[in-house]
């Protein structure tokens, strides 16, 4: 193998990490948060049912400080049981009921 193409793997590999990392960028960007509707919802893989719970959580139910992990993981369950039992799949998930969970329902 060649000096040139040692160097043009490395790059590649350089280049596919950055790509990687302004994805998950990109997701916190365009998340919905607490308007996700619950078929979009059951549909994310869990690092991204944890940035739509966080950002809903930081921003509609103003959780202060940040919500840490239990509180999200606890957001999560509660959202998931209550997008299973909705008949409407474009129920938000800001509709969920996390009384006692978080803070009281406004």
């Amino acid at each position: 193998m060649t000096r040139r193409s040692r160097l043009l793997i490395a790059l590649a590999a350089v280049c596919t990490t950055v790509a990687l990392g302004a994805c998950d960028q990109a997701k916190e960007v365009v998340n919905k948060g607490g308007n996700t509707p619950c078929s979009e919802f059951t549909k994310q893989d869990d690092n991204t049912q944890h940035i739509t719970v966080r950002k809903y959580l930081e921003q509609d139910t103003k959780v202060t400080p940040t919500p840490n992990a239990d509180q999200v993981d606890a957001s999560i369950a509660a959202i998931t049981l209550m997008c299973q039992a909705q008949a409407n799949p474009d129920t938000p998930i800001r509709d969920a009921d996390l009384t006692g969970i978080l803070v009281p329902k406004k």
